[in-house]
């Protein structure tokens, strides 16, 4: 009696042994899977990724990425509503004006490079009313649009950028006949192309608006 149940026990042992096996098998069969799909989604990941560059530090190597600086300012504080008003429209005019001046700036830029590189004055004479007529028809309906605060802030950013006023510009690729009409255009509404900017004094507020416009923190 004692020997059938022995042969009773070791059949349900081998029975759930093998049974054990299989299960065994199963879960190193979805753990295989499971470790396929985490490499693959590793690999989608990478390939969606952005490269970025690297260095190498201490024997490891790792990415190398240049932020955005910050600017840390002491906070404003207006003496009263009108002061607050007044600043909220100059960062406006900011935002508005300030990539008008970046674009001034690339022009003057490009063309002064490809001036460069033409054979004599009188081709360079004609590229440049060639350059003055494009303006013209890309910016003067965008011109329009300015207020006359916009306009003044613009001819300061100009100077801003280029670290030449205006006038100067006019005058170094139209000639002094030009540069002189349009003075005396822009001083009949009070505004003077010979403006410069005072990141120190004058236009302080101004700067500090514009490099936090550049690093995105307003």
């Amino acid at each position: 009696m004692k020997n059938k149940n022995n042969k009773k026990n070791m059949k349900i042992i081998s029975y759930f042994c093998h049974v054990n096996k299989r299960l065994n098998i199963l879960l190193m069969t979805m753990f295989a899977m499971f470790c396929s799909l985490h490499v693959q989604a590793q690999e989608k990941q990478s390939i969606n990724g952005y490269l970025v560059p690297m260095c190498i530090y201490e024997g490891d190597t790792i990415p190398w990425i240049q932020l955005r600086p910050v600017y840390i300012f002491r906070p404003l504080i207006f003496k009263n509503r009108k002061e607050e008003i007044e600043y909220n429209r100059l960062v406006r005019n900011v935002k508005k004006v300030y990539p008008i001046s970046k674009e001034i700036h690339r022009a003057i830029i490009e063309t002064y490079e490809y001036l460069q590189t033409l054979p004599n004055e009188k081709a360079r004479q004609k590229h440049i009313k060639r350059v003055e007529k494009g303006l013209k028809e890309q910016y003067t309906a965008q011109m329009k649009k300015l207020s006359f605060a916009q306009g003044k802030l613009l001819i300061k950013l100009v100077d801003r950028q280029s670290n030449q006023t205006s006038y100067e510009l006019v005058k170094a690729f139209m000639g002094p006949f030009k540069a002189g009409f349009y003075q005396t255009f822009a001083s009949l509404f009070g505004a003077s192309l010979k403006k410069e900017y005072d990141p120190l004094g004058e236009d302080k507020l101004t700067e500090r608006i514009v490099l936090m416009v550049e690093s995105g923190q307003i």
